[in-house]
């Protein structure tokens, strides 16, 4: 008879699927990121020892700003982002890689950066998020000046507002390049947040607050919800009004972080007081060329055109023949003629591009005079 077969041997038990993966040692962890951090240094000092090499390539130039190529920066800054899959954000790693270029470009001599100062104000914010640590920022008493510096050598570049999200331009700005030669060599996007700031950091110390006027408006319903009887002191820039409060207990200022810890003020409201949560200044940088196209620019300018009908239409048209996107337009006053104005106009491209040559030849049969201001590269997210 044949045997019954045999059953099975049982399995041993299988292991819990849950069970913990063990932590690694706290030791091992921090030696990874030794060796990790070794690695780093060693190749930025290489990546110094090339940029070094390519200031030789250039042959003996005459400054730091002979040097500079913002088309190169803003592409080098692309592909950081484009390469970032995470876990650190956009914002992080091109502010990381912006201090590298910063320094490496330092070993020939820093640039000089005029803004408008004192010390604290978020022009200064604009210039660091530009330009780096590495570069040397010369703090200026007016916008006026920025531009008077650069065109007369004593600074590389300025870097000046010219609007803000919620309050629109910056008229001051524009109004200078009327007159003035400088070329825009780049743009910078900064996001603002106003603080309420003072010696004491108890509101209701407060009788009176110093700042900007763009401050005051960009915060007029937090302070009239809050402070409807304070008095408001405008001054010329708000690291001046921060100077002005710390000299008093029942005195205040709007401003930026920088400028509390500069002037050692304290918070009053530990958050932002601005109306508009999303609030963001646009700077330019000016200088005295117009640099070669990075690939995704812009291009400014300045068009005067006859007082006749139909004169506006005869502007904006060539730019939509060929295919060129209007960025935004401003008139103002041409300081030329009565009733004459001037239109600022930013377009998309380069004035390199073919279709941007072609645009402002036609635009020439139709307008007084054409400015070109600058085509730089559209600000790095």
């Amino acid at each position: 008879m044949a045997s019954k077969p045999s059953k099975p041997s049982k399995k041993p038990a299988a292991s819990k699927k849950n069970e913990a993966t063990p932590a690694p040692a706290l030791s091992d962890v921090r030696a990874k990121i030794d060796g990790i951090d070794r690695q780093i240094q060693s190749l930025i000092a290489e990546r110094a020892r090339f940029a070094h090499q390519v200031g030789k390539a250039k042959g003996k130039l005459a400054a730091a700003v002979d040097y500079y190529r913002p088309e190169r920066e803003a592409q080098v800054l692309r592909m950081v982002v484009d390469r970032n899959e995470g876990p650190l954000s956009d914002e992080v790693l091109v502010h990381v890689f912006r201090e590298i270029m910063s320094a490496c470009l330092a070993q020939q001599e820093p640039l000089k950066i005029g803004y408008l100062g004192p010390e604290g104000t978020f022009s200064q914010q604009a210039v660091l998020k530009h330009f780096g640590r590495s570069a040397h920022g010369l703090p200026l008493a007016s916008i006026e000046e920025v531009f008077q510096e650069v065109a007369s050598g004593n600074a590389d570049f300025g870097v000046v507002p010219v609007e803000n999200s919620g309050q629109g331009t910056i008229q001051i700005t524009l109004d200078m390049f009327l007159t003035s030669d400088l070329k825009i060599c780049g743009e910078v996007e900064l996001r603002v947040h106003q603080f309420l700031m003072s010696r004491t950091g108890r509101i209701d110390d407060i009788e009176r607050i110093y700042a900007h006027p763009q401050s005051f408006a960009q915060t007029a319903g937090w302070l009239r919800a809050n402070l409807p009887k304070v008095e408001k002191v405008p001054v010329s820039s708000n690291a001046e009004g921060a100077r002005r409060a710390r000299g008093s207990d029942d005195a205040a200022a709007i401003g930026g972080e920088s400028a509390a810890h500069v002037y050692g003020l304290k918070k009053v409201v530990m958050s932002p007081i601005q109306d508009d949560k999303d609030n963001t200044t646009r700077f330019l940088v000016i200088g005295r060329s117009i640099f070669p196209p990075s690939g995704h620019d812009r291009t400014s300018v300045l068009v005067f055109i006859h007082d006749k009908p139909g004169a506006l239409f005869d502007v904006l048209s060539p730019f939509a023949r060929h295919g060129i996107s209007m960025n935004r337009i401003e008139s103002r006053p041409s300081h030329h003629a009565k009733w004459e104005y001037g239109f600022f106009i930013d377009l998309a491209g380069h004035i390199d591009d073919e279709a941007m040559k072609q645009a402002l030849a036609e635009l020439k049969q139709h307008s007084a005079q054409i400015k070109v201001l600058g085509s730089y590269p559209v600000a790095v997210p």
